[in-house]
């Protein structure tokens, strides 16, 4: 991964350095912030229901974000995410009052687990980095890009455990508060970097298209398809992904430094699974290499909830999320690739949106299962949604494979 790194285009390497240190307060915040709302008292619908309000925030945000950076630049966009992400952060520093957490917890995005990426300007974020790069270079370097989210994610989830070191010093709740600190810190850090970084946008064509030219066309449905795909993935996250540490904590009665441990080894092998799916998209493809990868997981998911102890359910969930999320990169990479470079922006905030708008339903659809006892219904259900994005995603998107030499859309 270093030699990797190293080879990069210096833009491309400040951009992953960037997504390197947003990752460690994330991944604290992933593992703790629920527990931290629980411990202050709220019940698990109105944790569900935070999530879910800060999901739909997100959506707006993604809607436009990605098409005016294809018209304004990406960098400015960036900059004032991380310089809101600081000011949450102060916040959550300071009060733990429920108004002032709320707000905090909308603009920062606290236990939402972006992996390392920008939120609800991940879109910008994906269509800068893919400025420098080749088209069947993006499959690598966007893999790369998630493992580099993956390993920040986990040595934050470690943190994570700090709440539990502290309990003798900060009593009950204030223990989680010094979490935000990392949060803090990596926001600082992501400025200064992308400051340094240039920013060298596509530049929209200057002829209206030719007569016969269905390109534009070709594209608007591609992105139809893409849209009306990622819905069903979007369902699946949301129910699963924000309140797996509360599912630890009330199925197993576990901690944060226990559960911290687990999703740490998980965002570690997850990191692995990312460098292993980029080898596996140079033999087989992006298309397959995703199915497979999406299709053992969903198998492992319907398993976990039958786990009868803690350690197994930890293995199992660990195994799974590499799989599953191990392909982000890769997914990300055909994203870019299915327009032109001046539309990329666009892509990717269809990408986004059509998980964003849809997972923003499922943590409190999961907290209404948990409050009433059900903690095995929400994985069976989000089951059922990622089995139709899987068919559904061979389906729209073999002919289009950017590792296999699909034709061309971009004029890279």
């Amino acid at each position: 991964m270093i030699q990797a790194f190293s080879r990069l285009p210096r833009d491309t390497r400040l951009l992953l350095s960037a997504r390197a240190a947003r990752s460690i307060g994330q991944g604290a915040l992933i593992v703790a912030f629920a527990l931290y709302l629980a411990a202050l008292g709220w019940s698990p619908v109105a944790i569900g229901g935070l999530f879910t309000a800060g999901l739909l925030l997100d959506a707006l945000l993604v809607m436009v974000s990605g098409p005016a950076s294809d018209r304004f630049g990406r960098k400015r966009f960036l900059i004032i995410f991380e310089c809101a992400q600081s000011g949450a952060a102060v916040i959550a520093l300071a009060t733990a009052q429920p108004a002032w957490l709320i707000v905090a917890t909308l603009v920062g995005g606290f236990g939402r687990g972006v992996n390392g990426s920008s939120g609800p300007f991940s879109p910008v974020e994906l269509a800068w980095l893919s400025q420098a790069l080749p088209r069947q270079a993006r499959g690598p370097v966007y893999s790369l890009n998630m493992a580099i989210g993956f390993t920040g994610m986990g040595l934050g989830a470690l943190l994570a455990g700090l709440p539990s070191w502290l309990g003798d010093t900060l009593p009950g709740a204030l223990a989680y508060r010094p979490l935000f600190v990392f949060t803090l810190a990596g926001s600082l850090i992501c400025i200064a970097l992308l400051l340094a970084a240039d920013d060298r946008p596509d530049p929209v064509p200057a002829q209206p298209a030719r007569p016969g030219d269905t390109r534009q066309r070709d594209e608007n449905w591609l992105l139809v398809k893409l849209f009306g795909i990622n819905t069903l993935n979007g369902v699946g996250i949301g129910l699963v992904g924000p309140l797996m540490a509360y599912w630890f904590a009330a199925r197993f009665d576990r901690g944060p430094a226990d559960i911290g441990v687990v999703m740490a080894i998980g965002y570690f092998v997850t990191a692995g699974a990312s460098v292993a799916a980029a080898r596996l998209v140079a033999r087989i493809g992006t298309v397959a290499a995703v199915v497979w990868m999406r299709g053992a997981s969903l198998l492992m998911l319907l398993a976990l909830p039958l786990m009868p102890s803690f350690a197994l359910a930890a293995v199992l969930h660990i195994v799974r999320s590499a799989l599953n999320r191990g392909t982000a990169g890769a997914r990300q990479a055909l994203t870019v690739s299915l327009v032109r470079g001046h539309r990329r922006g666009a892509a990717a905030s269809t990408s986004s949106l059509a998980i964003q708008l849809p997972r923003a339903a499922g943590p409190v659809i999961a907290g209404v299962f948990f409050g009433a006892g059900y903690l095995a219904a929400p994985f069976y259900v989000a089951a059922g949604f990622f089995a139709g994005y899987i068919v559904l995603f061979r389906w729209a998107f073999a002919a289009h494979d950017p590792s296999r030499g699909a034709s061309e859309s971009d004029n890279d």
